[in-house]
């Protein structure tokens, strides 16, 4: 690994080595990349060896029983995962005004007004009514998903 790589292939063709400035947390053995032994100390001793292999045995692609760049990375997307999903609930909920589970062109209405957008009951349905799969004339959580993805 030269000073300036920042990842290189490992023999495995679904891992890559981290760079070494990346593992100088997790990797006390400098071989890029990260075992349960190694998980568990940077995690605290409240992580159980037994717990820190589990996490590792399911996160890890290439079966060798350490995680690789690629396997942190799909660790980091799916917590983003969450997260996207988590914020797409606190905005539903913000328009969901009349707690139904629903966004109506009535609480769209309003809650675009509060918003200072003014718009007519008839243009909210539009708006609701081109991401209405359904043909409800309401939004449910999984069609909102579906219009701000």
């Amino acid at each position: 690994m030269g000073p300036t790589t920042d990842i290189v292939f490992s023999p495995s063709p679904t891992c890559f080595y981290f760079h070494p400035s990346l593992t100088l947390y997790f990797d006390d053995d400098g071989d890029g990349k990260i075992s349960a032994s190694e998980q568990r100390k940077r995690l605290g001793g409240e992580v159980l060896l037994k717990e820190a292999e589990m996490a590792i045995e399911a996160l890890d692609s290439d079966g060798d029983g350490l995680l690789c760049l690629e396997d942190l990375v799909k660790l980091m997307e799916e917590v983003g995962e969450e997260d996207k999903l988590k914020d797409l609930r606190e905005a539903f909920d913000l328009y969901d005004t009349e707690r139904s589970g629903f966004i109506t062109p009535k609480a769209l209405k309003r809650m675009l007004h509060k918003l200072g957008e003014s718009k007519s009951t008839k243009e909210c349905k539009a708006m609701i009514s081109a991401f209405d799969l359904n043909g409800d004339g309401m939004l449910s959580f999984q069609e909102f998903t579906i219009m701000m993805n």
